[in-house]
């Protein structure tokens, strides 16, 4: 049987597979340039593959590609869907739909005279300075204004017109919207006049019918309607990508990624849940690998070709229940991570004054200039340029065949022309190296930026911290980011360059619900509460669909200080001070004062059912070698660092053995990714094949 473990990212789809047939083993073991395969105990293996996210002359997806391409069938055969025990996959679809603004005509349904609300939203101005305010684009087509109201104690002040509402949604019908977002005042609480509309609109034949109390029944009419406009977008797109990757694999138990971290049956998918599908699956990985090295305080660093998430892990999985992505606010809980454009393929360029690197993307085609598909210079090629990426360790996967390595001649030509452009505006001599490397501490720069706001700027102090570094391009810049951060440990997994996808294999199922609740903690409320969080609890069970199901429920709550919108989650307990000491000491750390005279505010609840999965084992690895004997190095090759050219040597990863100590300057080259170990710094193999970098 085979478990595949997928993560389409943008430029790079990783695989991770799980099989116990030996069949494909030894057909794919003829491959080696191609395919990582590991043994694991009671006679199993891991295969690890990495293809191109789009490649329309070879593909049209890349996850059933690699699955294909693992059990060796071609482009017009089956996928025997009964030597598949399950697939569960994190997918960019939905993030690249809000992007590129692609997704499904939404018509919104809002209560009488809020036509402009979520327009208006909180009229938050992100740059107070600017004379011209650039809306962002809605979401939605048209708003049909429903004459209904609750007022905010559950009195009906006006009923909802059925046939009028009829009318508005068939003419939006027939001009072909097909997907509708409801959100009335107060329906999160009293959701009668959104459940009229909702049957109406099926019965009109509306394909995505997306309603606030369900997808955010929360408090606070914008965030919840943004929410909903969100969802009712989003999963047309979804569904029908999902759809596509069923109807390739009949039968197949298949499972996504949620944002929260959690997996979730395709069935279930929704747009909502789906923004941040890939980035969580990294952090899962990275979270649980750390955990098994022993290390309990992380910093997560994936990056990947088109940009570079982190996260800040103490304990237990940092959410956050309001966030804005790809322009689009949302109220629903994601994990906790900070997205920068900045990866292995954004492109550098010269503006006349200064370096510049990113946002923009080469993506994967065309790619960096290296690519041989005619890209930009891309933060890949300054590397290629500063001799930390090789072509002869990089696979074969480029040019229009897909068969061609790394092309080094054009990005040395690039660059060379690159220095003498800047010469010529700036009248400052500068080697194409140390153009390169500019533009690499640019790099740098801007991703230690992004880990500081996740840690540094929230009280924690990150020297205390392992730097978990992942993706295909985090290996490259490991050191540098640690050396601007302070940091003095990094961890490396064996399956770095691929632990996004490894982290859906290590994912367990989870559902969360929340419910609103505005009351002060007192004594009185606890009750109330424990009724909410059953009710919740009952929610969050049938999610996952199993009756009886052994599962782990963690119950928190969201606390205020009144007249505050700021909230933090604390664990529930039945003592009030407990909740209160857990939310001072955090309220502390993060704003350093604490007001203890002021009431706080229960916002809302949520639980969170955890139904544990069976996780692939990973090999102890034994030393064959003496103690005294060192690793050999494949060859000795150029790299500039620290402004100057090191002879460094080069070492395959499998060829070290637990116990091994390398000093830096030195590159260890793997199947999946290259790691840079910089001058200052030194590498060691523990016996479970994890690689630890300790600055000297």
């Amino acid at each position: 049987m085979l478990k595949v473990f997928a993560d389409r990212g943008g430029t790079f789809t990783d695989i991770v597979a799980v099989t116990n047939n030996q069949v494909i083993i030894d057909r794919l073991s003829k491959y080696p340039e191609r395919f990582l395969i590991v043994t694991l105990p009671n006679q199993e293996w891991i295969i690890v593959y990495k293809l191109l996210s789009e490649n329309p002359e070879q593909y049209q997806d890349a996850a059933i590609q690699g699955i294909r391409d693992i059990m060796g069938i071609s482009g017009n055969e089956p996928i025997p869907s009964e030597a598949i025990e399950v697939v569960k996959m994190g997918t960019t679809v939905a993030t690249n739909a809000l992007l590129e603004r692609k997704g499904d005509r939404v018509v919104l349904l809002i209560t009488k005279g809020f036509k402009d609300a979520l327009r208006i939203g909180y009229q938050n101005r992100p740059n107070i300075f600017a004379r011209h305010i650039v809306l962002p684009t809605m979401l939605y087509e048209q708003v049909i204004e429903i004459d209904e109201r609750y007022d905010a104690h559950g009195n009906e002040l006006i009923s909802v017109n059925i046939q009028q509402a009829k009318n508005d949604l068939q003419a939006v019908y027939n001009i072909g919207v097909q997907s509708c977002a409801i959100v009335f005042m107060h329906s999160d609480r009293y959701p009668d006049h959104e459940q009229q509309i909702a049957r109406v609109a099926e019965e009109i034949g509306f394909n995505q019918i997306s309603v606030s109390h369900q997808v955010s029944p929360l408090m606070k009419l914008v965030s919840r309607g943004d929410t909903t406009v969100v969802d009712a977008y989003l999963t047309p797109i979804l569904r029908r990508y999902v759809n596509q990757i069923a109807s390739q694999l009949p039968g197949v138990k298949l499972m996504f990624m949620k944002s929260d971290g959690g997996l979730v049956a395709a069935q279930q998918f929704q747009g909502k849940d789906s923004i941040l599908s890939g980035p969580a699956g990294g952090i899962v990985g990275a979270v649980q690998t750390s955990k098994r090295a022993g290390f309990e305080l992380v910093i997560t660093f994936d990056m990947g070709g088109t940009s570079t998430d982190v996260a800040h892990f103490k304990g237990e999985y940092e959410r956050q229940l309001d966030s804005e992505i790809a322009g689009a606010r949302m109220r629903v809980p994601v994990l906790a991570i900070n997205t920068i454009a900045a990866g292995g393929g954004s492109i550098l360029f010269f503006d006349g004054s200064s370096y510049r690197v990113g946002p923009k993307s080469a993506g994967s085609n065309p790619g960096p200039a290296c690519y041989r598909r005619g890209g930009p210079l891309a933060v890949t090629d300054a590397n290629v340029m500063l001799g930390k990426i090789h072509p002869q360790y990089f696979p074969s996967v480029f040019g229009i065949d897909g068969n061609l390595p790394l092309d080094k001649d054009t990005v040395i030509q690039q660059f060379t022309q690159l220095a003498q452009e800047i010469q010529a505006a700036t009248l400052n001599h500068c080697t194409p190296e140390q153009v390169a490397a500019g533009f690499m501490a640019i790099a740098v720069e801007n991703m230690a930026n992004a880990i500081k706001k996740i840690s540094l700027q929230r009280g924690y102090d990150v020297s205390q911290y392992v730097l978990c570094c992942f993706g295909g391009a985090g290996g490259q810049v490991a050191c540098l980011i640690a050396d601007t951060l302070g940091m003095k440990k990094i961890f490396l997994h064996p399956y770095a360059g691929v632990l996004s996808a490894y982290g859906m294999g290590l994912a367990d199922v989870r559902a969360i619900r929340e419910g609103g609740v505005e009351e002060p903690l007192t004594q009185i409320l606890i009750p109330k509460l424990h009724q909410l969080m059953e009710y919740l609890e009952t929610q969050a069970k049938s999610e996952i669909n199993e009756d009886n199901i052994q599962a782990e429920t963690v119950c928190k709550v969201n606390l205020k200080y009144e007249g505050t919108n700021s909230t933090l989650t604390v664990n529930f307990t039945n003592e009030v001070a407990a909740m209160r000491q857990e939310f001072e000491v955090e309220h502390k750390s993060r704003y350093s004062f604490i007001q203890l005279e002021k009431t706080l505010i229960v916002e809302s609840a949520s639980v969170e059912v955890i139904q544990k999965m069976e996780t692939p084992e990973e090999p102890l690895i034994i030393r064959t070698r003496s103690l005294d004997e060192a690793p050999v190095s494949v060859e000795t090759v150029r790299m500039f660092s620290t402004d100057k050219w090191y002879d460094t040597p080069v070492y395959r990863r499998e060829d070290l053995q637990p116990e091994d100590r390398i000093n830096g300057p030195t590159i260890i080259v793997e199947k999946i990714s290259t790691i840079v170990v910089e001058p200052n710094w030194n590498a060691r193999l523990t016996e479970c094949n994890h690689l630890i970098l300790e600055c000297l």
